[in-house]
């Protein structure tokens, strides 16, 4: 019988059947699915076909016999081993990324780092600021032109308050009916943000860490819960780095939407909008159409893709 992934630790999977039961499962065989060299063969989001084991170690334990085909997944490098690839989430509808200004910073590279790797795979996504009340002049000067650079790139931006609930019921309505991703850095308000959606989980949170400035882990495996009123969110662990995986450095300026829009104008096909005669891109950022902070966002990550010796 099919069933949906709901959680994974490791060699046991979650999983809901179409009846609505909750059962522990495993895999049965090895998978290599769609080529992915992947530290896990099995995410969260996976629709997979299960079958009841004869002999059961745990009561209600199935087997995970077949994967079915992903409608898209969202991938990154693997935080333990550098050249292996994990599958953060599958079938996504949208992500959302969890970002700070303030207490810890979140980079704008690290933001631009996420979005390229959800375009990549085809998954809108969503960028929510958190912790408004925090910011002061300089923080809201930041805010506000970030939240023109996305915007003019066409994602949907959100400034928010855990503390003083600004702007939180807005975000809570473009969760409904979908399944998001939710995700970002270790204390950015990730899971102060479910524990509203869903007070019954009472995940724990904890303080952006005194001595580093940055945010302490507090969620270990991905896990998906399903809203009362419509659509499920996943929730992963808090990510220190999103590290691109099998982006060519030919490839990476499709991933920026304002850059898409323009690459055809370029003189060259091969154009890497660089030192090139003739570029588009540049001339966008020369006269003010292309946000410049994307554009040094966009060479500084191309700057960092190996490409791959054949």
């Amino acid at each position: 019988m099919q069933a949906l992934i709901y959680k994974s630790t490791g060699s046991w999977y979650t999983a809901k059947t179409e009846a609505g039961e909750m059962v522990q499962a495993r895999i049965k065989g090895k998978f290599k699915i769609d080529g992915i060299t992947s530290t896990n063969p099995i995410a969260v989001g996976d629709i997979v076909e299960i079958e009841r084991e004869k002999d059961q170690t745990i009561e209600h334990s199935y087997s995970i016999v077949e994967i079915y085909e992903r409608r898209n997944y969202i991938n990154r490098i693997s935080p333990h081993k550098k050249y292996k690839h994990h599958i953060v989430a599958a079938n996504l509808d949208q992500s959302l990324l969890f970002a700070t200004i303030k207490e810890p910073r979140t980079s704008q590279g690290f933001i631009d780092r996420f979005l390229i790797t959800s375009e990549a795979y085809h998954i809108p996504s969503i960028i929510v600021f958190n912790k408004a009340d925090l910011y002061r002049q300089k923080e809201m000067s930041t805010y506000e032109e970030w939240k023109v650079m996305y915007e003019e790139a066409g994602y949907q931006v959100f400034l928010v308050s855990m503390e003083t609930m600004q702007g939180v019921e807005e975000v809570k309505g473009i969760l409904k009916d979908k399944i998001t991703l939710i995700s970002g850095h270790s204390g950015v308000g990730k899971s102060t943000f479910i524990n509203y959606l869903l007070p019954q989980l009472d995940l724990r949170t904890e303080e952006v860490s005194s001595w580093s400035g940055k945010g302490m882990h507090t969620t270990t495996f991905a896990e998906m819960y399903d809203l009362p009123f419509g659509g499920s969110i996943i929730d992963t662990p808090g990510v220190k780095e999103f590290g691109l995986v099998d982006i060519s450095k030919q490839e990476l300026s499709h991933y920026f939407p304002e850059m898409r829009a323009l690459i055809n104008e370029c003189q060259f096909n091969n154009c890497l909008h660089l030192e090139e005669p003739g570029c588009a891109i540049k001339a966008a950022v020369e006269n003010e159409t292309l946000h410049p902070l994307r554009y040094i966002s966009y060479a500084g990550i191309l700057a960092t893709i190996e490409e791959k010796k054949y």
